[in-house]
């Protein structure tokens, strides 16, 4: 093969690894219907939840690592007992999976941001933050970044949280399953806001969720040679600077509201392993 054809299928790969805004290409709507709607070319998609059902959409790909963005708009207004999701997760009992969850509240009140990690079926390592911004009014950007050697939530590029990769202490990390994005939105007004003691206000229905700009870089999955393609970047050894530890000090310092690994109730025995180490690996 002629050295060009080489460099050109190469650069094929690298783009196939690359994933971009389109919503019809990427994405299947799973549930709900008519309530997930994609417009302005396949620009825009917005999802719908009113009392008998709400809504949700999945990507066509799977991932094994990558650096995943998507814009989202909240539900504006009083949006207490909806959740808004944006995650990935894998297939099965022993799951893998990388949580965004947005918990409504009644107007006026802050959105509650619940992040979470699960690895082999097992989660229970819930942080969760308000914001410095109101969700509501403008998109702002959503990432997961994900390597071999740690996650990375982000949150208009700023980090907030991140989540090692400390397997050698016997901690499991999800590094083995792939991965489809994920998002919904849907009534769990039993539990979201104020431990469910704040109910749905369902005159105000349809709540409405909006999501553009998806982007992925990453390593796409492909089933039948249980392989992937990578689009290559710094999101795959890339880790926090001093300008980033900062940024995530400050996050945490002013806007962290619960973290699994202080809570001395819940590990009466002791905090679990990864909670001994630095946050910022």
């Amino acid at each position: 093969m002629a050295p060009l054809s080489l460099a050109i299928l190469v650069l094929l790969g690298h783009l196939m690894a690359i994933s971009e805004a389109n919503f019809h290409q990427h994405f299947d709507v799973t549930w709900g219907h008519h309530r997930a709607q994609i417009k302005d070319g396949g620009q825009l998609l917005t999802l719908s939840l009113e009392k008998d059902s709400g809504a949700g959409f999945q990507s066509k790909s799977q991932y094994l690592f990558g650096r995943i963005d998507m814009q989202i708009k909240l539900v504006a207004g009083n949006s207490a007992g909806t959740v808004t999701t944006f995650y990935l997760s894998s297939q099965g009992p022993n799951h893998d999976e990388i949580d965004f969850e947005f918990l409504g509240n009644s107007s006026g009140d802050p959105y509650t941001l619940h992040t979470n990690v699960f690895s082999q079926g097992k989660g229970n390592r819930e942080q969760q933050f308000h914001l410095w911004f109101d969700p509501t009014t403008a998109f702002h950007t959503y990432t997961i970044l994900w390597n071999s050697q740690r996650i990375i939530f982000l949150v208009d590029n700023i980090p907030i949280r991140v989540f090692s990769n400390l397997e050698s202490m016997g901690v499991p990390f999800p590094n083995k399953q792939p991965m489809s994005i994920h998002s919904s939105l849907w009534n769990a007004d039993d539990w979201a806001t104020q431990g469910g003691r704040v109910k749905a206000d369902w005159t105000k229905a349809p709540f409405v969720a909006s999501y553009k700009n998806f982007k992925a870089e990453a390593c796409i999955w492909n089933p039948s040679s249980a392989s992937s393609a990578c689009s290559p970047g710094a999101w795959q050894t890339q880790g926090l600077d001093a300008a980033g530890r900062n940024r995530i000090r400050w996050v945490q310092s002013k806007y962290l509201i619960y973290n699994y690994c202080t809570d001395r109730k819940r590990f009466p025995q002791g905090v679990p392993v990864e909670c001994k180490q630095s946050r910022f690996l």
